[in-house]
């Protein structure tokens, strides 16, 4: 087991040679010659630099290794192509192969992609959740992790990614490229849903949680040697390395991240204007321009997602969520057997965005207000429970400074918790 090895500095982002130090004691140390290496990595809608890893890996890596193959743990996200990997990775991708490396999307939408590793029973599950859930989960990953339908298995995985606070899971990174990174539909669902019955505004920044309890578990099934390089960013840049035992380097990862990712204000904000950057193509991921102000909004507030370049609410589950709309938790809790039936996943997406409310006698009352100004139109928007503003008629300037008058303008919304 390569041991727990880390750099990290605050001031300033670390420098190449210093990621490249750190990377080749790692490896030394891990004895990794001859090995098939898998490499599990996020996809386009996180910030990180993952083409300086990926040349440094082959570098250090690939002249000595059986194997130095990636895979992109897309959870449910749309499958990369080549030309976006390319832009990921940081070189020429065609048929799925970069120089001596395969490249492979996380096909969650193909039933051969995965083999069942194990699975939580119910009392595991009931225990886990505080009593909310009661249900067996089986574990379903892709089955390059454990058994490839073509070509030997890999020796070692590694898994390379950011932390970031989460919505879901308190903190992202870790264990979560596998649950839900390259999971199947059914713990992705059940681990989706209790972060949303415990509501994103109490659990996001928050590194012991129920559900990463439940991730960790689901990837204590998986039977090959593993171990985490955790990436933490400051705005675009990288300020720490944490390289070791999947859970001991993670969470080291999440007490930086909790320093450099969360503010802490005072007074709550009345009105936010999160500027989402293109790396989020639609709603669904977007929203974290949400997630991540929603704990320092004043109760009547408004947010308002400013995405002109965003044209769906979702590529992938659109039609769910023109079907049942953004909703408060009670909402789909009060009319369960109405709701039920709905990708659990999607119904914790629903009462992310729309945030914490209560839902009393047959009236929904959110606490703050979610605005769209994106180029979604106007009718949808209200169909689907958000507000709707042109953002044409928006100029980020005249929020910029305003803070004293409880507004905020986030120029690069959707990484850095605020909260009281």
């Amino acid at each position: 087991m390569i041991p727990g090895l880390a750099s990290h500095n605050i001031v300033r982002a670390l420098r190449e040679d210093e990621v490249r130090d750190l990377l080749a004691e790692a490896f030394e140390y891990g004895d990794l010659t001859g090995k098939r290496i898998l490499v599990i990595i996020p996809d386009g809608t996180r910030t990180a630099p993952i083409a300086l890893f990926f040349r440094l890996f082959d570098e250090l890596l690939a002249p000595n290794v059986g194997a130095l193959d990636y895979l992109v743990a897309l959870g449910t996200h749309p499958p990369m192509s080549d030309d976006a990997l390319g832009t990921l990775l940081g070189v020429n991708v065609r048929d799925g192969r970069a120089g001596r490396s395969q490249i492979f999307n996380h096909r969650w939408d193909l039933p051969e992609t995965f083999v069942t590793v194990g699975t939580i029973d119910s009392g595991e599950v009931k225990e886990a959740s505080g009593g909310r859930l009661d249900l067996e989960v089986p574990v379903r990953l892709n089955r390059l992790l454990v058994d490839p339908a073509d070509g030997p298995p890999y020796d070692q995985l590694i898994v390379l990614g950011p932390v970031f606070p989460h919505e879901v899971a308190g903190f992202s990174g870790g264990n979560k490229y596998f649950v839900p990174g390259v999971a199947g539909e059914e713990i992705i669902h059940v681990t989706h849903w209790l972060g949303a019955l415990l509501t994103s505004r109490e659990i996001i920044g928050t590194a012991d949680t129920p559900v990463r309890r439940m991730i960790d578990r689901a990837a204590s099934y998986i039977p090959t040697p593993r171990f985490l390089i955790a990436l933490v960013i400051h705005g675009t840049s990288l300020h720490g390395l944490f390289v070791g035992d999947m859970v001991k380097a993670w969470k080291a990862a999440t007490a930086l991240s909790a320093e450099l990712d969360i503010v802490t204000v005072e007074r709550p904000f009345r009105r936010v204007l999160s500027m989402v950057p293109e790396i989020y193509d639609d709603l669904w991921t977007a929203a974290k321009g949400m997630y991540k102000v929603e704990p320092a909004m004043a109760d009547g507030g408004e947010v308002i997602i400013y995405a002109p370049h965003i044209t769906e609410v979702s590529y992938v589950h659109g039609k769910y969520i023109d079907e049942v709309g953004y909703h408060v938790r009670d909402y789909f809790t009060a009319q369960w057997e109405k709701f039920r039936h709905v990708p659990w996943g999607v119904l914790a997406h629903s009462t992310h965005l729309r945030g914490d409310g209560r839902f009393i006698g047959g009236v929904e009352r959110p606490r703050v207000q979610v605005t769209l100004a994106s180029g979604i139109p106007r009718e949808r928007c209200e169909r689907i429970g958000l507000g709707y503003v042109d953002p044409a008629t928006i100029d980020p300037d005249e929020w910029a400074g305003r803070e004293d008058e409880g507004i905020l303008l986030i120029r690069r919304a959707g990484e850095i918790l605020y909260r009281l």
